[in-house]
């Protein structure tokens, strides 16, 4: 373990540029994860403390959002239930059976969100019609979604951002938005069962909770100022380097 002197400004930095870059399109854990290992903690304490210090940065861009009048919370309320139920279950699932077959379907599934992206140059410029009606949008995704962070979680964030886009019509300002407070939702409970299992350092994760908080408030004021054109190539690369990560998981470790 490094020396607490070195220790906790690179854990603060750490969780400011995470927070930075998970306001914006997802993948703040490809930085968190990583460092924390890197330092010294075991990994059911990096699993533990890394979700403590991201749901300080997801809460913090969702109530941007929310202020910002970029997310509207009363249209987001089935989309919260249903995604809580998900992730619930998703925990449960995950007690009992493994998640070894997600990590050669995943990949597969972001390279698709790759293509999809680079095949359709406009997406997420602007507003288009929805396909779905707002229930039934998060009766669907927040199910599956909801089940699949609870269940494993990496690129749930691009997950969720195309599915705004693509099924309800969302410009990828709007989706970055409502992204955040469905991220959130699903890291409620998560997060519970870390506090309860005593998985989590909490000095550690208050420090990386503090960068967090100012790098999430830093990434959502420019998602509002600059918009969709500013996202995308930051939304891609994200999902380029979710599908390296997992790819690299699966057949080198």
């Amino acid at each position: 373990m490094l020396d607490p002197v070195l220790l906790y400004p690179i854990l603060f930095l750490t969780g400011l540029i995470a927070g930075l870059i998970d306001s914006i399109a997802g993948g703040g854990g490809l930085i968190t994860m990583p460092v924390l290992l890197s330092v010294g903690f075991p990994p059911h304490e990096v699993l533990g403390t890394n979700k403590f210090q991201s749901s300080f940065g997801s809460f913090t861009a969702s109530y941007y959002y929310v202020k910002k009048g970029g997310v509207k919370l009363e249209e987001t309320k089935w989309g919260i239930l249903f995604t809580l139920i998900g992730a619930a279950l998703g925990v449960l699932v995950v007690q009992q059976i493994s998640s070894d077959v997600l990590k050669y379907i995943i990949p597969v599934m972001l390279v698709g969100i790759i293509i999809y992206t680079f095949a359709k140059p406009n997406l997420g410029d602007f507003d288009r019609r929805a396909r779905f009606t707002p229930f039934m949008f998060y009766v669907l995704f927040g199910l599956t979604l909801g089940f699949y962070d609870g269940f494993f979680g990496p690129g749930v964030g691009s997950f969720w951002a195309l599915a705004f886009v693509a099924g309800m019509g969302f410009n990828f300002t709007k989706a970055t938005g409502y992204t955040k407070v469905m991220n959130f939702t699903s890291n409620v409970v998560s997060l519970f069962l870390f506090l309860i299992s005593g998985n989590i350092v909490f000095t550690a994760g208050i420090t990386m909770a503090m960068g967090q908080i100012i790098g999430a408030k830093i990434g959502s004021g420019l998602v509002i100022k600059k918009g969709a054109k500013f996202i995308r190539p930051v939304f891609l690369t994200v999902v380029i380097l979710t599908t390296l990560k997992l790819l690299f998981d699966r057949f080198f470790h």
